[in-house]
């Protein structure tokens, strides 16, 4: 073999091992849980005021300037006479322009084949950031699975932006859709085909929100036992997540309780541990990676996850 052919398969062997190996990073680096862009803040219901919970989501959407969509469906598609509820832009917009925004615009319709035109994602293509308000989860659904307004919600997050919820609009933002049944929000899974599937910005999790006014801590429980490979998380009334890949730190209130079947306890232990504001948890590894009081490492109980 001569000196310049060996050089060149020398180069060539480099070249490969280093886009391999650059390869194989970035795949390491994909978030198996969050999205791999953009942010989520999700919210447990209840009053957030003195939390800086929508302060920061103001924040993440781009301040004053971002273009902000905010999602009313939740609060129902028809009226209980059945007729369609209309929806008036001045009045669910207008708690966000005293917040100072100069760009927010509502998106509603309660058909799915208008979700699916041009016509109706224009201004969302252009959004920094969505809000879901909260109401009965499966009315989001109706309205928007498996449309371009569902895939323009994911472009949201792609473009480096944000969405946010609370209540039903925090529960839209897993994978699977508690409290999915049209019956009433106390049948935690229904048997209703198309109401078992939220939206997928977070995945393999299942989450519930208003646990504590509620007494909903417990209720998880069941869910995590059907899909053991899941997190369930469940949000306090003025209590966030906001998660940035496979984390999130937990902003606002009260507690979240973390159903991880893989963490260890004892019999007598409930099956649910709970995080505090400024604890951050990893749901990749199942682990608490620092609390709000500043140390990190695991301590006692069941808050350090599994093996």
């Amino acid at each position: 073999m001569t000196r310049r052919r060996f050089s060149i398969l020398l180069i060539a062997s480099l070249v490969f091992v280093t886009a391999y190996s650059t390869g194989a990073a970035r795949q390491a680096a994909v978030a198996e849980y969050g999205p791999p862009k953009g942010t989520l803040v999700i919210v447990g219901g209840g009053n957030t005021d003195n939390t800086g919970i929508m302060e920061k989501f103001v924040e993440l959407g781009g301040g004053a300037n971002g273009k902000f969509i905010i999602v009313p469906t939740a609060g129902g598609n028809k009226d209980q006479s059945g007729n369609l509820r209309v929806y008036k832009e001045e009045e669910v917009i207008g708690g966000w322009l005293k917040r100072g925004l100069k760009n927010v615009k509502m998106l509603h319709t309660a058909d799915p084949k208008v979700a699916d035109t041009e016509e109706f994602v224009k201004d969302l293509r252009q959004a920094t950031a969505v809000w879901f308000n909260g109401g009965r989860q499966w009315n989001i659904v109706d309205s928007y699975a498996g449309t371009l307004t569902y895939k323009e919600f994911h472009k949201v997050l792609e473009r480096g932006g944000v969405i946010g919820g609370s209540s039903a609009g925090a529960t839209i933002q897993g994978e699977y859709l508690v409290r999915g049944d049209t019956s009433g929000p106390n049948v935690m899974m229904t048997e209703e085909p198309t109401h078992q599937k939220a939206f997928e910005f977070l995945r393999h999790v299942a989450i519930d929100q208003h646990i504590n006014t509620r007494n909903r801590w417990d209720d998880l429980s069941p869910v995590i036992k059907k899909w053991p490979n899941f997190l369930g998380i469940g949000l306090s009334e003025g209590t966030a997540i906001i998660v940035t890949g496979d984390k999130f730190e937990v902003m606002g209130k009260w507690k979240v309780a973390i159903h991880d079947s893989t963490a260890l306890r004892q019999p007598w232990e409930k099956e649910f541990f709970v995080l505090s504001p400024g604890d951050v948890y990893n749901m990749k590894t199942r682990r608490i990676e620092k609390y709000g009081d500043g140390t990190s490492g695991r301590r006692g109980g069941g808050g350090g996850g599994g093996s």
